[in-house]
């Protein structure tokens, strides 16, 4: 996604917004925005959970057979 956002300059962002006002409103776009934090926010929960649950696995298969040199 940062490379996205490398590519655009300030032209082009002040273009997508403009549409995006057009579309959704000036009303609208809060609620837009406060939607698209909580679902940024979930992915981001779900992902360090997935993380956690992997590092705990890792952990338990180490510690049954500590032969194994498992790296992350």
């Amino acid at each position: 996604m940062n490379v996205l956002i490398g590519m655009l300059g300030g032209p082009e962002l002040l273009v997508i917004v403009f549409v995006v006002l057009i579309l959704f409103g000036g009303k609208k776009l809060p609620e837009l925005m406060r939607g698209l934090g909580k679902g940024v926010s979930e992915f981001k929960k779900a992902t360090s959970s997935f993380e956690q649950e992997v590092k705990e696995i890792k952990d338990e298969v180490q510690k049954a057979d500590p032969t194994k040199n498992l790296k992350a």
